[in-house]
């Protein structure tokens, strides 16, 4: 008999997340389902390691876990602690906010499913395109479909897949795009403030303008009410300059 699909979930925005739960139920009707997430919101961690200090995990349940990192680290974490059974897929979110464009860069869901690849496992990253949004069942119901086409097809090797679920009531799962990255820019990011102390500080925060939303990009799918399916690839060479840098007189 064969083994029960073994998934590791995580997310960036703490295991109280209602969209971590919403896979938790979601998956396990699936899969085996085993939960490692940050003990407290991680969101803009990027794929930040602790080095620095010890990290402690603590058990919530049966196979649902907290650990006092980033999402990075509760991969890194369950990987090397599940046992000697490696998960068969690593699938990150259901992050609150969407994850398109350059935000990929910072992103801590993007991040734990770049781990996941980066350790030779299959992974997703799933995000709703609002952070307001309450329900994220449509986006659950929608891994599930990524989960049992990445069973069968698998991935290439050091290939990730980042989905965006439109952040509407009534989303069609059925009507999905496959994706390259938009391009958006922050206009006004960093604002400078006064303390009560009058002590200068900094808050980076901005406006988002969307300066690339193409019809085959991230951006231009959500915004047509498609859910945005877009492989990322590990490797970020730019293998069509190695050619022109070699020519350099250096």
């Amino acid at each position: 008999m064969a083994e029960r699909l073994l998934i590791l979930l995580t997310n960036d925005d703490g295991y109280l997340a209602p969209g971590l739960a919403a896979l938790q139920k979601s998956l396990k009707s699936i899969a085996r389902v085993v939960t490692y997430a940050p003990d407290r919101d991680r969101s803009g961690a990027s794929h930040s390691l602790t080095v620095s200090r010890p990290l402690r995990v603590k058990k919530i349940q049966a196979d649902f876990y907290t650990v006092d990192g980033t999402p990075t680290d509760a991969v890194m974490i369950a990987v090397n602690c599940l046992g000697k059974r490696r998960p068969d897929m690593v699938i990150s979110g259901i992050n609150s906010g969407a994850n398109m464009g350059e935000d990929v860069t910072y992103s801590g869901t993007v991040a734990a499913a770049i781990e996941g690849t980066l350790l030779g496992i299959p992974s997703i990253a799933v995000s709703l395109t609002g952070a307001d949004m309450a329900d994220y069942s449509q986006a659950a119901m929608f891994t599930k479909r990524i989960v049992r086409a990445v069973s069968r097809y698998g991935l290439p090797e050091g290939v990730l897949l980042n989905i965006n679920v439109p952040a509407e009531k009534n989303v069609d799962i059925k009507k999905f795009a496959i994706t390259r990255l938009g391009k958006r820019i922050y206009e006004d990011v960093i604002n400078e403030k006064i303390d009560p102390r009058g002590n200068t500080y900094y808050w980076i925060a901005g406006k988002v303008k969307v300066t690339g939303k193409g019809p085959n990009t991230d951006y231009g799918a959500v915004e047509k009410k498609l859910i945005s399916i877009t492989p990322l690839a590990i490797d970020t060479t730019a293998h069509n300059f190695i050619e022109t840098l070699k020519n350099w007189r250096l």
